[in-house]
């Protein structure tokens, strides 16, 4: 349908999953507080976001919203709140006892999280984020046949990136919980969970003010 095109947008999306980001530094936080299953569901709900920018890329929904002042600065506002409220989060865990919550720990530090919270802050991360909307309404145009449905092109696009960056994303899970197991400290947990809630900060911040 679009093979001269496709090795193209592999090339492309694979350069752009492997950047870190906030949806690596989020998996990360996430497998160092409840462990590879939390980074591996996490993962799941940031790349299942990825279906919703492709099918409003496709509808010309992303194109509206870019050229709609008042709806991109809602969609930034609420992306910008969403990274500072995820940032506090883990600055609270940088400084509570042992760098976890004190409520709900499982052996070895980690804290209970249901698979629903896990899922939904993924999803959030990456659907509350205009630059993945304008990533997609910019990207992924270039890489469809326009002699061909443009919606399925869409989807099928957008689910080679799931592909990828899940595994992507999973491996990267599986390491931070490698490195737990060789013996990680309270300390290093603390330092790393001030180090991802400041960037969360940081760049919440930066976005509401551009």
């Amino acid at each position: 349908m679009f093979s001269e095109l496709f090795w193209a947008y592999l090339v492309a999306i694979t350069l752009l999953t492997i950047t870190p980001g906030v949806d690596t530094l989020l998996v990360m936080r996430n497998t160092g507080r409840g462990g590879l299953a939390d980074g591996c569901v996490t993962s799941s709900g940031i790349c299942t976001g990825l279906f919703l920018h492709a099918t409003l890329s496709a509808l010309g929904i992303s194109m509206l919203l870019v050229e709609t002042a008042w709806a991109f600065s809602a969609l930034k506002w609420a992306g910008a709140c969403y990274l500072i409220w995820l940032g506090i989060s883990s600055l609270r865990q940088a400084v509570a006892r042992g760098g976890e919550p004190r409520a709900r720990q499982m052996p070895a530090n980690r804290q209970v999280v249901s698979v629903s919270q896990s899922f939904r802050e993924g999803l959030l991360s990456n659907v509350l984020n205009p630059k993945t909307a304008l990533f997609y309404m910019a990207l992924l145009p270039q890489f469809i046949d326009p002699s061909g449905n443009a919606f399925l092109q869409s989807l099928v696009l957008a689910g080679v990136h799931f592909l990828l960056a899940m595994i992507w994303q999973c491996g990267l899970a599986w390491a931070v919980v490698r490195f737990r197991g060789m013996g990680a400290s309270a300390g290093i947990r603390r330092g790393l969970n001030a180090l991802t809630g400041g960037f969360f900060v940081a760049m919440g911040a930066k976005l509401a003010a551009n």
